[in-house]
């Protein structure tokens, strides 16, 4: 079993990176990583990173020093004191009603991980699925705010992948083991601004094979109402994140699998599943 793993993690470091980055004239990439035991931001420009002076709210500015990829780690794209996500907003999931209220629950931080992390589960865990998602990133505190107010309060995207435990999730009196274990938050590589979030194509393959695809304009609740919604009950702050649902269908991961989610514009976001 270990030599399927190791041989997995050969064929990952040959694939190239422009596979995760797929720029725009009108959309940037901030990325948020580690460098020789410090945390930084930057922008992603091809196989580099240009560093910025300090983070991201407010959008400060670049700086002269660049680092190549394999020289830094990839974390979430910002440290989230948040993390929201909706249940049943793809029809080829499960649906929700669309003039209801979204269904929502909630993610720890700390299970969020970053691209190309290896992701171990808890050893008692028998039943762990693929939920691959577009993640919003909020830039602007918002309290009470209006749908219409919702856009401005978005600061970009990125890809996700909601692991959860299926067996936790209907046995549980709150899906806290099933969806907010330790990693079961992948996010990633970056976060994107600039984009059409109603309009963006969303990939997930298992060891190379598409399992999930469909357009994010399927969402039965649009960004900009759950964004609105969760300002009612709570302050959003810049860093926030909010998991959009995922669609079609899911199954069970076996140790040494490769899971990728893949975004139109966004980038693609990867990371290896193993039990102890």
């Amino acid at each position: 079993m270990f030599f399927k793993f190791a041989t997995v993690v050969i064929v990952l470091m040959a694939l190239p990176f422009q596979t995760l980055a797929q720029s725009s004239e009108k959309s940037s990439h901030y990325v948020r990583y580690e460098y020789l035991g410090e945390t930084h931001y930057g922008v992603l420009l091809g196989e580099e990173v240009r560093q910025l002076r300090a983070g991201i709210f407010p959008l400060s500015e670049m700086t002269d020093k660049k680092l190549a990829l394999d020289d830094i780690k990839l974390l979430p794209p910002s440290d989230a004191g948040k993390v929201f996500a909706v249940g049943m907003n793809f029809a080829s999931h499960i649906a929700s009603a669309s003039k209801a209220p979204p269904p929502m629950f909630l993610k720890l931080p700390s299970s969020l991980t970053g691209h190309e992390q290896v992701i171990t589960v808890p050893k008692d865990a028998g039943n762990v699925h693929f939920e691959g998602e577009l993640v919003l990133m909020i830039g602007k505190q918002a309290k009470n705010i209006s749908e219409q107010e919702a856009g401005e309060h978005i600061f970009g995207v990125s890809a996700g992948n909601d692991l959860t435990e299926r067996s936790w999730q209907g046995s549980d009196l709150q899906w806290m083991r099933s969806k907010a274990s330790d990693g079961f938050g992948p996010v990633g590589p970056s976060v994107v601004t600039g984009l059409d979030w109603n309009n963006l194509l969303l990939t997930t393959r298992l060891n190379g094979e598409i399992v999930q695809q469909e357009n994010t304009n399927h969402m039965i609740h649009k960004p900009e109402k759950v964004v609105s919604y969760l300002s009612q009950y709570f302050t959003l702050e810049p860093g926030d994140m909010i998991f959009m649902g995922t669609p079609g269908r899911t199954s069970a991961l076996n140790h040494g699998d490769e899971v990728s989610v893949e975004i139109e514009g966004v980038g693609l976001l990867r990371n290896l599943i193993e039990w102890p």
